[in-house]
């Protein structure tokens, strides 16, 4: 991954896992199978990059988990807490008006504010 582009791309990409996170987590899951949510979404993410942003969020209170120790190997399933799901709504106003940004400098043909 030592290509610029590269670089850029998972730049850009560090963001939108973190929402992506929030949102899913909405419903309680565990770590693989956000995993494979995350791919069937468009997000492709490994382990390595998942597990510690997980944790993070839960250090910072915008996830929560708990043990399931009902089925044959223990998970951790998280949830989106309260404060977590402010700041997905806060988060997903934000990518909607950067996306309208950028969608406003890649237009042929953009709306100004005369003509509205």
């Amino acid at each position: 991954m030592n290509d610029p582009l590269d670089l850029h791309l998972q730049e850009l990409r560090r963001g939108t896992v973190v929402l992506s996170c929030l949102q899913l987590l909405r419903t309680p899951g565990y770590g693989y199978g956000l995993l494979e949510d995350l791919e069937r979404h468009g997000f492709a993410t490994d382990a390595n990059t998942l597990y510690p942003l997980l944790r993070r969020l839960e250090k910072q209170e915008f996830l929560t988990s708990e043990w399931n120790t009902e089925e044959t190997r223990p998970r951790k399933f998280y949830r989106t807490s309260a404060e977590g799901e402010r700041l997905a709504d806060i988060l997903t106003t934000e990518w909607n008006a950067l996306t309208g940004a950028i969608r406003s400098l890649t237009d042929p043909h953009p709306v100004t504010d005369e003509e509205n």
